[in-house]
């Protein structure tokens, strides 16, 4: 997946985001999604980070956070997730074009946010999302491929994973078959094996 398609998939997420994060109640802005302890509006709030974050600004945020990576974009998102709705929204959609992404990360890794926070936020709230095959094709060999932050290898060790909707497996052992989206949710740690199995099955 070339370089301009994947900023294209984040600015077309970023912008579809936005429109169904203005439609949300106040109740659905603090429902919990998948990522424990994370409300939507903590997540619609993380998803502005890659953009606006400097090496220096996250060099202090982890300082803070007592060298924890995890810990510093949690309190990150809860801290700026407070803020009110349209806010979050209107930053969410003045960042939309941007291809700023901090270093070391790599211009995928803002598109795997997008896309996997986005399902994320659909599914606290009851809504279908869909996603790119081909973004998620890409995103699923690059968390698979990559030991940080989800360690997809060695926490899905036999079990093999097979996409029912598009050309894409990996590794070796009990059969999990699943749309590739479904996948995408599972190496990064937001559903079990036996999960994604039964969903592909629905």
């Amino acid at each position: 997946m070339d370089e301009d398609r994947i900023w294209q998939v984040v600015e077309h997420e970023r912008r579809s985001l936005a429109d169904l994060l203005e439609s949300l109640s106040p109740a659905q802005w603090d429902a919990p999604t998948m990522c424990d302890g994370w409300r939507v509006r903590d997540v619609a709030a993380h998803l502005t980070i890659a953009p606006r974050l400097t090496v220096p600004q996250m060099v202090l945020g982890i300082v803070r956070a007592r060298g924890d990576f995890n810990r510093f974009v949690r309190e990150d998102g809860a801290r700026r997730g407070a803020r009110a709705p349209e806010v979050l929204v209107a930053e969410l959609r003045s960042l939309a074009s941007s291809r700023r992404h901090p270093r070391p990360t790599k211009p995928i890794d803002p598109m795997v946010d997008m896309l996997v926070h986005g399902q994320d936020i659909a599914l606290a709230v009851g809504l279908d999302r869909s996603m790119p095959t081909d973004a998620a094709v890409a995103g699923a060999q690059h968390v698979w491929e990559s030991s940080f932050p989800f360690g997809a290898q060695k926490r899905l060790d036999g079990h093999r994973l097979l996409a029912s909707n598009a050309p894409w497996s990996a590794g070796e052992g009990e059969l999990v078959e699943a749309p590739i989206e479904r996948l995408l949710l599972l190496l990064t740690g937001r559903l079990t094996p036996q999960e994604a199995w039964q969903l592909g099955q629905a």
